[in-house]
């Protein structure tokens, strides 16, 4: 069967717009989507999921066990009802990185990871060495493809949909031998990385963790997430769930702000899929000078006080 089912990601709240950038990619392989739902009280989720443009069918998995993000639990689900679709997407966020290789697994087939351009339905185009080349995956034809989506690659579908919300009995119990403790999150009630329209990030040259407050200070008043670069997490300035970069979060804000922050290659690429960077660095000759938009060659610890005056 030629349809592709995706992975919705949610808080318990709302929905993820990974699931919308996952649907795009769906539309560009050419095969009509259902999307799946898994959680407890999910009605709310699966009516925005419902919404998303061209959304065949939502399927709402409902129950307790579902609630939390263990992909000992969710794979299971998803595996019952993989017999009626040929590809099966879920977005390269952690969530999707946990889920979909055990779905694979469970498949039997190979994953795909990080589809960030479709040449047909089992010819797809994927970063690697940093984004400094691009490679050629082609899957089996006929086979089943299990996929993540470099959401950084793909825009949002919209949100004029109206797809029917179907409801599911959860098809397992419980995992025995995983459970879940809790959540925990650096960045406050900050927009996350991976889906915020702005975000601004500190480097190394923040000097202390004390500091870093004028990051979050910043990010606060314009409602933006808040970042780091790896020199920044190492020396323990901020939580690493803030990292930006090859080891860390791949991000396409509208608009990203570095201060202090060399430019790395392993930071940039984390951002080059950005709208417009903008790096703020006392050293003239840093290396994010080439690939910023708008560049300032300036100390922070002034530029920073400058901006939320004007912004206050």
């Amino acid at each position: 069967m030629n349809r592709t089912l995706i992975i919705a990601e949610h808080d318990g709240t709302s929905l993820n717009p990974s699931t919308s950038k996952c649907a795009r990619c769906a539309t560009a392989i050419g095969q009509d989507f259902d999307i799946v739902v898994m959680g407890s009280s999910t009605n709310e989720i699966a009516t925005q999921a419902a919404a998303i443009d061209g959304a065949g069918t939502v399927i709402s998995v409902d129950a307790e066990h579902l609630a939390n993000p263990l992909a000992a639990n969710h794979a299971s689900e998803v595996v019952a009802m993989a017999d009626g679709y040929s590809h099966i997407l879920g977005p390269s966020t952690t969530y999707g990185r946990d889920l979909m290789p055990r779905i694979a697994a469970l498949l039997g087939v190979n994953q795909v990871s990080d589809i960030s351009a479709v040449e047909d339905g089992y010819h797809f185009k994927r970063p690697i060495y940093a984004g400094n080349a691009i490679v050629d995956v082609h899957a089996p034809e006929g086979s089943k493809v299990v996929a993540t989506v470099r959401v950084a690659s793909w825009k949002a579908l919209g949100d004029g949909g109206n797809a029917a919300v179907e409801s599911k009995s959860a098809s397992s119990a419980a995992s025995s031998h995983t459970r879940y403790v809790n959540l925990e999150s650096g960045g406050g009630e900050r927009p996350d990385l991976q889906t915020a329209t702005s975000v601004i990030s500190g480097g190394r040259a923040m000097a202390s963790k004390e500091n870093f407050d004028l990051i979050y200070e910043l990010a606060d008043l314009i409602g933006a997430g808040a970042g780091a670069s790896r020199a920044a997490v190492d020396a323990g300035y901020c939580p690493n769930d803030m990292q930006v970069g090859q080891t860390g979060k791949i991000i396409s804000p509208d608009l990203y702000i570095a201060f202090g922050i060399s430019g790395a290659i392993q930071h940039i690429t984390g951002i080059k899929d950005a709208g417009t960077i903008v790096a703020v660095n006392k050293d003239a000759d840093a290396p994010i000078f080439e690939v910023a938009d708008i560049g300032l060659a300036a100390d922070l610890f002034t530029v920073i006080p400058e901006m939320k005056q004007l912004l206050g």
